[in-house]
């Protein structure tokens, strides 16, 4: 039976619209999950590194799920390793999609799909 309102002056009663549920994924963490390994595949490596930031930071923060962190800082230590070596190397590529072993871009995108898998299975329970 559904809550209601207080009667109108007429006496017939009012339904109460059902409360919103917030998200727990947030959407700038769903969109980023999606962008890093498009980016990466698209030889934007290097910009691909904000969507890597936003969707760990948004993850930490707002989802509840450990897998869905784990995952994160999975997607995050995956992505580093790469940029790390294109830092330090003294004669490197100009760009790190160039310099990226196509290795660590199936990684990324190895690391990404099971950082959406959990992000789905997060939202599945939390419904």
């Amino acid at each position: 039976m559904a809550a209601t309102a207080p009667p109108r002056p007429d006496g017939t009663a009012v339904p109460r619209l059902p409360a919103r549920v917030p998200r727990r994924i947030p959407l700038p963490v769903t969109v980023s999950a999606w962008a890093v390994p498009v980016m990466v595949i698209g030889q934007f490596a290097l910009i691909a590194g904000v969507p890597v930031l936003i969707a760990l930071t948004g993850t930490l923060r707002r989802v509840p799920d450990r897998a869905a962190r784990r995952a994160a800082a999975l997607v995050a230590a995956v992505f580093a390793a790469p940029l790390t070596v294109w830092l330090t190397r003294d004669d490197g590529a100009p760009s790190l999609s160039k310099d990226m072993h196509p290795g660590f871009l199936a990684l990324i995108v190895v690391a990404s799909a099971v950082f959406l898998v959990t992000l789905h299975r997060a939202r599945r329970t939390a419904a």
